[in-house]
């Protein structure tokens, strides 16, 4: 069975696909052969999501989901937030991203921060929602070469490992991304066994 995800970041394409394991195959709009680049106009991470997913249930009438996540530092009032992605401009530069959180930190000492994801699935023409949290700190400065985006600077609590330090596995034992497709896979597990 194959599930669209609203996304064209292949990085959260196979951290899905991990989290989900065999039962489903997750495919992005790329590979749906849907060439469209979803407005995340909103103000909160569940508004955005739904917005993508059902953009995409409308231009198939597929069942698909989709997800936003967002990084909320708790010394910058949630900040970088809904607009983790963008936070140092429109093009989306994660360097950059990094770069502009850093500096606002500077040498504060409450590094809290957390990763919220929230996934927006639509099947079988409604909508269910489902949200993963990750509690860590941000580091002083980048470490390791692996994952994407805040990766490099975020240490899951009861690490003291960045996720860019870790392997695809190690950092699901933590994801916040992991959590939310979880609840999802617990889902679709008994939809699709109600429907057989």
């Amino acid at each position: 069975m194959k599930l669209i995800f609203a996304t064209n970041n292949q990085h959260k394409v196979q951290e899905i696909q991990a989290a989900i394991g065999s039962q489903l195959e997750v495919i992005s709009l790329k590979q749906a052969g849907i060439d469209i680049d979803i407005p995340e106009p909103h103000d909160s991470l569940e508004a955005n999501a739904s917005e993508k997913s059902r953009a995409i249930h409308q231009l198939t009438g597929l069942s698909c989901f989709s997800e936003d996540t967002g990084l909320e530092v708790e010394a910058l009032n949630g900040e970088p937030g809904v607009k983790s992605a963008r936070y140092a401009g429109e093009d989306k530069a994660f360097d950059r991203n990094i770069d502009k959180l850093l500096q606002k930190l500077g040498n504060e000492e409450n590094r809290r921060a957390r990763f919220r994801t929230v996934i927006s699935l639509i099947w079988e023409g409604k909508e269910w929602l489902f949200e993963g949290i990750c509690e860590g700190t941000i580091a002083h400065e980048r470490s390791g070469t692996g994952g994407f985006g805040y990766d490099p600077v975020f240490k899951p609590a009861g690490s003291n490992r960045s996720f860019a330090e870790m392997t695809m596995a190690e950092k699901n034992e933590w994801s916040h991304r992991k959590k939310a497709a979880d609840k999802l896979v617990l889902f679709l597990q008994k939809a699709v066994t109600n429907t057989q």
